[in-house]
């Protein structure tokens, strides 16, 4: 099979599992109340939504492709060479128990050390973002076309705030009193996958956070480069695939935006 008719099949199987893992979430949206609900650490919950979301991804994606690897939040890793879905089955599991309807499935598919295909499912708001490599990223069956470039000063930006006893709340807050002074506005919505789609979408101009989770970011990425948007981390040298640490906009805003972030605002014109 080829690459691109590879891509396609995957893409495909990456939708349908997502999709899957949705319907099952919506019935617990609406039952909420009855979920058994766990605390990882403070500030980090899991529910059985979450762990039966996981389940059935792993069972639609390694019972369609048994010989490939495994990286979700809530079950135990799988090693292969060649071939890895990464996962995140409840996005916004905070916003998903306190009824915000600002929650999705994450899947993503890496290829020998490549991310290949993203899938970012919103059920409630029936809204799939997609894309793979080389074949552009869509919304539903729209492209995606990222948000005419402002000026830095009316550009909206995404972002997620440390929460309980996390190490770096100080390096963030430190950001945000840099960034907020030359910009319209910045949003904590809760979902790192939904933020990143929005990106793709237009709908934010940019994006940042710090120490992420493979499975919050990977599909996002895969999105956010195929509709044409430049990703770096917040240390140039770094990346994002490795330290987790996000940062993104629109190729015409990237530079100022990261020179706020990066402490070197008085380099701008």
């Amino acid at each position: 099979m080829t690459n691109h008719a590879q891509d396609t099949a995957d893409l495909a199987l990456a939708m349908r599992a997502a999709e899957t893992a949705g319907a099952g979430l919506m019935r617990h949206w609406t039952r909420r109340g009855d979920l058994t609900i766990s605390t990882k650490r403070a500030g980090d919950f899991v529910s059985q939504a979450d762990l039966e979301a996981e389940t059935c991804l792993r069972n639609l994606l390694l019972g369609a492709c048994p010989t490939d690897g495994w990286l979700g939040e809530e079950t135990a890793e799988v090693v292969a060479s060649r071939r890895r879905w990464i996962v995140d089955p409840l996005d916004g599991t905070t916003n998903f128990l306190r009824g915000i309807p600002h929650w999705a499935v994450s899947v993503a598919l890496e290829v020998d050390g490549a991310r290949r295909i993203g899938v970012i499912h919103d059920p409630v708001k029936a809204e799939t973002f997609s894309a793979r490599l080389g074949g552009g990223a869509f919304l539903n069956d729209q492209p995606l076309q990222l948000a005419a470039p402002p000026t830095l000063s009316a550009a909206l930006f995404g972002t997620g705030i440390p929460f309980g006893g996390m190490d770096h709340i100080d390096d963030h807050a430190a950001d945000i009193a840099r960034l907020m002074p030359h910009c319209a506005g910045v949003r904590r919505m809760g979902a790192a996958a939904l933020d990143l789609a929005y990106v793709a979408a237009g709908r934010l101009d940019g994006f940042w956070e710090r120490r992420l989770q493979q499975w919050d970011i990977a599909a996002g990425l895969v999105i956010l480069r195929e509709a044409g948007a430049t990703i770096a981390a917040l240390h140039p040298a770094d990346r994002p695939e490795l330290s987790g640490t996000v940062l993104t906009a629109a190729p015409a805003l990237f530079e100022e935006f990261a020179l706020v972030l990066r402490g070197q605002s008085g380099n701008l014109a």
